[in-house]
């Protein structure tokens, strides 16, 4: 079964990068998550940063699927509203992919973006 919780926005994630939040995760303590955030920098103004973290803020929305829990801290969720992460596995190597209909401008690696 599929469970796909939102708050406030309509980010998600795929099937694709539930599978390989769950793969990271079984090498993690009991609870652990994956935390994705917006930080200032990179090539094009901001940039996105994965995290294993254990603990949540109370700012944290919360998105589950297939049983694994990716957070997202209130800040960060304003430039992510409406965002798709997935997860990708090319000739060029493989990682998560965040497809930001807010990003006006990324970098050719799709780790940073700007607006």
């Amino acid at each position: 079964m599929t469970q796909v919780m939102t708050q406030i926005t309509d980010l998600t994630m795929t099937d694709r990068a539930a599978r390989q939040i769950g793969n990271i995760l079984k090498a993690e303590p009991s609870g652990a998550m994956l935390r994705l955030s917006v930080l200032g920098g990179g090539c094009s103004g901001f940039q996105y940063k994965f995290d294993v973290e254990r603990d949540r803020a109370e700012d944290d929305i919360s998105i589950v699927r297939d049983g694994v829990t990716m957070v997202v801290d209130s800040v960060s969720l304003q430039y992510l509203a409406g965002s798709e992460v997935d997860y990708v596995d090319d000739l060029i190597g493989a990682s998560f992919k965040v497809n930001n209909p807010k990003a006006k401008a990324s970098c050719g690696c799709g780790t940073s973006f700007s607006l």
